[in-house]
């Protein structure tokens, strides 16, 4: 449970503090309800995915927490669907968007078991908090008018009724 405090290098310790530093921040403003939970739980479910199924080697460092808000945005973002979480996931994911291919082993130095329970720790987060945090609102301005197509006044020469363009296209075919 300390690997997250533990580094190998300096180098390491740089890239991952870089990396919580972002990642928490764009946790922190996109979800500012859930972002203490979220790391929490990314914290002790990747630590004990390690514990229990990770092969016989030092697995040390950040990457665990990094891997977890990273896939816990990507994931919450698409059960949202609302500008502000997918604005920030296009955001993470240029910056960080090769962490979902490193959940794969790939370097035998490099502790892909970390980084795969992390991702999977972010992906329960995302499908336990995915609506803690309140949808930003919508602002309609006045021009906008209603999303209902039943108003549609058939004097103005710019709007176009459906059900009249659906029965001249099947007639044409």
């Amino acid at each position: 449970m300390t690997a997250p405090l533990i580094h190998g290098s300096l180098e390491h310790l740089f890239n991952n503090t870089f990396a919580i530093l972002i990642l928490t921040s764009f946790l922190y403003y996109g979800y500012p309800k859930s972002w203490w939970k979220v790391i929490g739980l990314v914290w002790v479910l990747s630590g004990i995915g390690v514990w229990l199924f990770a092969r016989e080697a030092s697995h040390i460092g950040a990457s665990g927490l990094t891997h977890g808000m990273f896939f816990f945005m990507f994931v919450v973002s698409m059960f949202r669907r609302d500008k502000s979480s997918v604005a920030i996931m296009m955001i993470a994911f240029l910056l960080y968007g090769g962490m979902t291919m490193t959940i794969f082993p790939r370097e035998e130095g490099i502790s892909f078991e970390y980084h795969f329970f992390g991702a999977l720790a972010g992906v329960i987060a995302a499908l336990i908090w995915r609506n803690n945090d309140p949808k930003p609102q919508v602002e309609r301005y006045e021009w906008e008018g209603q999303d209902d197509d039943s108003e549609i006044d058939q004097e103005e020469p710019w709007q176009v009724d459906i059900s009249s363009e659906i029965q001249t296209h099947q007639r044409l075919h």
